[in-house]
């Protein structure tokens, strides 16, 4: 499975933006190491639509990769 990988000119957010609860769900879901099918299924949405909000967090958080975003979100504590 190719890793999602994204380019990004977007900064990142001021600290006080933050990231909505289904996008939390999203990378809480991720972290676990589900392949994106899988995330799918449980979000009940396409494996492309999976992947089109990965693209958006990442914008949002100025980050390049899922696994990026991830790590963002831990050492937030959110997830």
């Amino acid at each position: 499975m190719p890793a999602l990988g994204y380019q990004t000119d977007r900064r990142p957010l001021p600290e006080d933006e933050y990231l909505h609860g289904d996008e939390v769900r999203l990378l809480s879901l991720l972290a676990t190491g589900l392949p994106v099918e899988s995330v799918a299924r449980r979000l009940n949405v396409c494996p492309r639509t999976v992947r089109r909000r990965c693209r958006g967090v990442c914008d949002k958080i100025g980050v390049s990769s899922v696994i990026e975003a991830v790590a963002w979100a831990a050492r937030r504590r959110l997830i």
